[in-house]
């Protein structure tokens, strides 16, 4: 099979679908790897060290796109890569379809055949190829947070940590996942009080075994958030429901009784967001305010630490590539009904039931 890696053109996204050990294995494995020149760059993985591992080095995306059967990368693919997509090929990378029609009806018309990292499952029902990425997001959630919580930044100017006589800023994560959970930890480990809230009493009592003494867990239901989210000096969005879009857990309204100053990081941004105020933004202009209120919404927030992100991706990704690669997409939707969850669209038709749900006028399969 003839696989290819472009580079990513997502505004200020650093990461790469392939670390060169991935071509070098690939290679090993019989298929032919091409590689975008300056693809890894961004995550320090020079042109050289791809070729040293087997790869070819191609000029352009349009020769990844044109000659590739199976194309594995890491976002969504934009405007520009979409028109150079051809019915039949593969593609392996995000793409949370039900937070954009537009790249769910562009997918569908290209005719490809989509595997999505966030909705693959494992055995143990687990989101393998997610996790990784929200481990870094949730811990980026809060180094952001304390960030724009500063004045310069247009924040309230509080320390998350406080000092001896001054109390540590209050911190709300909205979802006990893995993205909630790596949030708590950093932010306790910092010194902020924290508040992790979620629907699942199961969740709620694993989380209070192991977080420190400045967490506590709060059963997740509308007035809980509103009085919690209004004391708030940081607010974390970290909810998910695999495959569909983030529900809507604060309100405008409830912005509005909210500090000047606070900050909200809407991590789940990517599946539309759980704050009703929220809406995408890039890591070149990241936040804007709403009713005093700073809204930080990058879409790809992994994508700022490309070398950490790449590595710890790849390290999920490539067993499942390795995978397609060998036995083609019915060889892989065949393993286990995990595999079958990935894949999203086929042959112009919404496969995935989640995306179905909120595209109910699209062709689905």
């Amino acid at each position: 099979m003839i696989i290819g890696v472009p580079k990513e053109v997502k505004s200020d996204e650093y990461r790469v679908g392939m670390r060169p050990v991935g071509a070098h294995l690939l290679r090993k494995d019989g298929h032919d790897v091409l590689i975008e020149r300056g693809a890894g760059i961004g995550s320090g993985f020079t042109d050289e060290m791809y070729t040293e591992a087997g790869a070819t080095i191609v000029d352009t995306a349009a020769d990844i796109y044109g000659r590739s059967e199976l194309v594995i990368k890491v976002k969504e693919p934009q405007a520009q890569e979409i028109a150079m997509l051809r019915p039949g090929q593969t593609l392996f990378t995000y793409f949370h379809f039900a937070a954009s029609r537009e790249l769910t009806e562009g997918c569908l018309k290209a005719g490809i055949t989509s595997i999505a990292y966030e909705t693959l499952r494992d055995r143990n029902g687990a989101l393998p190829l997610l996790t990784p990425m929200s481990e870094v997001a949730g811990r980026m959630s809060i180094q952001e947070g304390a960030k724009y919580l500063e004045r310069p930044q247009e924040g309230r100017g509080i320390l998350l940590a406080g000092v001896p006589g001054v109390a540590p800023a209050n911190v709300v994560v909205l979802g006990g996942g893995i993205v909630g959970t790596n949030a708590a930890i950093i932010a306790a480990g910092i010194g902020a009080n924290v508040v992790i809230m979620d629907i699942s009493l199961d969740r709620l009592r694993q989380l209070d075994t192991f977080m420190p003494a400045n967490v506590t867990t709060i059963y997740s239901d509308p007035h809980a958030i509103a009085d919690y989210v209004a004391r708030a000096d940081l607010v974390v969005g970290a909810v998910l429901i695999p495959g569909a879009k983030a529900p809507n857990l604060v309100t405008a309204a409830q912005v509005k009784t909210m500090n000047h100053g606070a900050v909200i990081v809407d991590v789940c941004i990517d599946q539309g967001g759980c704050i009703e105020t929220s809406r995408p933004t890039t890591h070149h202009d990241p936040t804007y305010i709403v009713d005093g209120v700073v809204h930080y919404c990058v879409t790809n927030m992994p994508g700022a630490v490309g070398r950490t992100s790449t590595q710890a991706l790849c390290n999920a990704t490539l067993p499942y590539a390795r995978q397609l690669a060998a036995k083609g997409v019915d060889g892989f939707i065949a393993l286990s009904d995990g595999h079958r969850e990935a894949m999203n669209t086929r042959a112009g038709k919404i496969t995935s039931a989640p995306v179905a749900a909120v595209f109910a006028d699209l062709p689905k399969a």
